[in-house]
């Protein structure tokens, strides 16, 4: 009788923890998915909080990830026919999959260990869910370790470092993805705590997309996103601190031009043979049979050869190729506690790219221009964004900056930080950096060098407008879709057109005086005033251009004040035509599609100076389609406890049968954030699934 009370009160006893204990057991891994399809996942070590992160973006991106690993492959082609052979030559060419392998064999025995469960969590959900998977995608499987830093490889140092298009055209071209960030001192700060603003601007498909989670393992809560198909947060914050990238611009590949004779090329007056091997690619075909197809790879002590053209070559040099840690660089970032021990992270300097905004909970703020910049011995950035003397040894960078030799800015005296893919002189009002400091290689020295000087002037305004910031000020700022370049042109624009125009463009200089400036969803005269500002830039749309002594106020005033009116009458003329209206709200013609939903756009292109960025392109409807902007965006303010709101704006997954393709479109349409639940008894009351280990 005793032993039956014994063993009855030490069951109720286990029902009572089972209920009243909150935290993870120290035997089990969980992922708890709240309604917005956010995995939370408490693990009882890396090794499991890794699996559960492979896990869980297979269930979210599935069929997304097996794509992209076997691109990462080179084997595209082979698994999915002709369509990939392009990026299979591309990916084999530049060497991926073989240095792949040998990062893979560099890596820390611990971080091989995470590499391999975040593949082994990929795989088993895969074998656990084979329905939810398209079946030709299957033959990708089992992934490995070496697949997600082939993946990495192919994202980071040859689509964001480097991309086809800049080797199609042998010159660096401006990147087509962007963002903003902010950082507040608590003395700028409303509540005098220090507030991060993550903002990266992508394309809304393929490897650029964002995935959101919370990772919650023995001395770890951290809470972020990263690209689909990586294992460790990029974008992030912990109980002590925070940051976000930027891209920076930063020259980190080179194009150099070689003087070739037969199979040999010309260096410090000697001739040195190419480097040559053979690749085979197997296609296919829609019978299922297979056809082969070799490619020849040649290198030089410069890089891979990239074009030939009789006796003159080209070859690719990319910094960072030769170190291997990128990903272990993230993890440690993630851990650290403290700004020491973060930067201890940051000076392993293994990614090659990225300007860090960096804030915490002891009142820091911090700018860093993060990457490997090679020790050049002559020229500026503009010089070695064009082509390179190949023969001369004194032209080929060997090694990099050092840490301590890169733009860093720590709690300047205005009180806030900003980045907009700008360089690092324009990171504060007044400038605390200073070119003239640097080497001249290191970034532009102008900010009118850089695409979208009117985002970044925007972006300056901004905080420049107000004396103090609380985290909801961020957030409003966040989702201000004022075009600033109308502050330049429209008053003038009006003027002349009602003076010189027909009836038509004085029509469209009234729906313009009416017009709030800004593109909402319900703002009137956007749709006519976007289509006039693209359609007149080809000509020439500014009669001042960017001055370095009026660095925030130029460009301005129109060119040619004949040629502007003319093209408003006939954009007025086509929209009229198209939409039977030359008021017709912003939102009814610009459209966010993502799966199922399609909900009128809010915002509009950095370009024209808008801080809510929106890349926009024709669709067949005659209506415009955004393809790219605002994806992930997160806003912390490092108080106790933490406060943070953010958004995925496309939803966190993309496999068909998820209802959550589009489900936060709405509140990004609204200009709203969500709260970041990262309190397990908060999340608990916003359960959609739990998953135990």
């Amino acid at each position: 009788m005793q032993k039956f009370i014994a063993i009855l009160l030490t069951t109720i006893l286990g029902i009572l923890l089972i209920f009243t204990v909150p935290s993870l057991s120290k035997n089990s891994s969980e992922i708890l998915w709240d309604t917005w399809g956010i995995p939370h996942i408490y693990a009882k070590n890396n090794t499991s909080l890794f699996q559960a992160f492979g896990w869980s973006q297979t269930k979210s991106h599935g069929n997304l990830l097996l794509k992209l690993y076997g691109q990462a492959r080179g084997k595209a082609a082979e698994y999915w026919g002709i369509n990939y052979l392009e990026s299979d030559q591309y990916v084999r060419t530049m060497g991926i999959p073989k240095r792949a392998q040998q990062w893979y064999e560099e890596q820390t025995p611990e971080m091989r260990t995470y590499l391999d469960s975040f593949a082994q969590g990929i795989n088993d959900y895969v074998q656990q869910h084979p329905d939810e998977i398209q079946e030709d995608l299957k033959q990708v499987l089992p992934v490995t370790g070496t697949d997600i830093l082939g993946h990495f490889q192919r994202v980071i140092y040859f689509y964001f470092l480097t991309n086809p298009r800049e080797i199609k055209a042998l010159q660096n071209l401006p990147s087509q993805a962007g963002s903003n960030a902010w950082a507040i001192a608590p003395k700028k700060a409303l509540n005098n705590h220090a507030i991060l603003l993550a903002n990266p601007h992508l394309p809304w498909s393929d490897f650029y997309l964002w995935y959101e989670a919370q990772l919650t393992a023995p001395d770890l809560n951290l809470y972020g996103a990263t690209l689909v198909g990586m294992p460790a947060l990029a974008i992030a914050f912990n109980d002590n601190l925070g940051w976000t990238f930027t891209f920076n611009p930063i020259d980190g590949a080179d194009i150099y031009q070689l003087k070739l004779q037969e199979e040999n090329y010309l260096f410090n007056g000697q001739l040195i043979p190419l480097k040559q091997e053979i690749e085979t690619i197997k296609i296919r075909q829609p019978s299922g049979n297979f056809t082969e197809l070799q490619i020849g790879i040649k290198r030089s002590i410069h890089g891979i050869i990239i074009e030939q053209q009789k006796d003159i070559g080209y070859a690719l040099r990319v910094a960072g190729l030769d170190r291997s840690g990128s990903l272990e660089q993230l993890w440690n970032m993630g851990k650290a506690k403290n700004l020491n021990e973060f930067e201890i992270s940051l000076k392993q300097l293994q990614l090659p790219l990225f300007n860090v905004i960096y804030a915490d909970k002891k009142e820091n703020i911090m700018y860093l221009f993060h990457g490997l910049i090679p020790i050049r011995s002559q020229g500026n950035w503009e010089n070695w964004g064009g082509i390179i003397a190949g023969d001369t040894s004194e032209t080929l960078w060997q090694n990099y900056h050092e840490y301590e030799q890169l733009p860093r800015l720590l709690n300047p005296k205005n009180g806030w930080l900003q980045n907009t893919n700008d360089p690092p002189w324009t990171s504060t009002d007044p400038p605390a950096l200073k070119a003239e400091d640097f080497p001249p290689y290191f970034a532009p020295k102008y900010l009118g060098q850089v695409t979208d000087i009117l985002r970044s002037q925007r972006s300056i305004e901004l905080l420049n407008e107000s004396d103090q910031l609380s985290l909801e000020d961020v957030i409003n700022n966040k989702f201000s879709s004022k075009l600033l370049i109308t502050d330049r042109l429209l008053d003038i624009l009006i003027s002349t057109t009602k003076a010189l125009a027909n009836p038509i463009g004085i029509e469209a200089a009234e729906v313009l005086e009416q017009w709030d400036r800004q593109t909402n969803p319900d703002s009137r005269g956007a749709v006519l005033f976007m289509l006039w500002a693209t359609t007149l830039e080809s000509k020439g749309l500014f009669s001042k251009p960017w001055n370095p002594e009026n660095p925030l106020e130029t460009p301005t005033g129109l060119a040619d004040i004949n040629t502007a009116v003319a093209v408003l009458e006939g954009i007025a003329a086509q929209v009229n035509l198209l939409y039977g209206s030359l008021d017709v709200p912003w939102g009814d013609v610009v459209r966010m599609r993502v799966g199922e939903q399609d909900v009128a756009a809010r915002g509009g292109p950095g370009k024209l100076g808008s801080f809510q960025v929106l890349g926009i392109q024709a669709a067949p409807d005659k209506k415009f389609q955004v393809m790219s902007g605002d994806s992930f965006m997160m806003a912390v303010e490092f108080s106790d406890p933490i406060q943070a709101q953010g958004l995925t704006v496309y939803g966190n997954a993309t496999q068909p049968d998820s209802s959550h393709r589009g489900d936060q479109l709405s509140l990004y349409q609204q200009g709203k954030m969500r709260p970041l639940w990262r309190d397990r008894s908060i999340i608990e009351q916003h359960l959609e699934l739990r998953e135990s280990f």
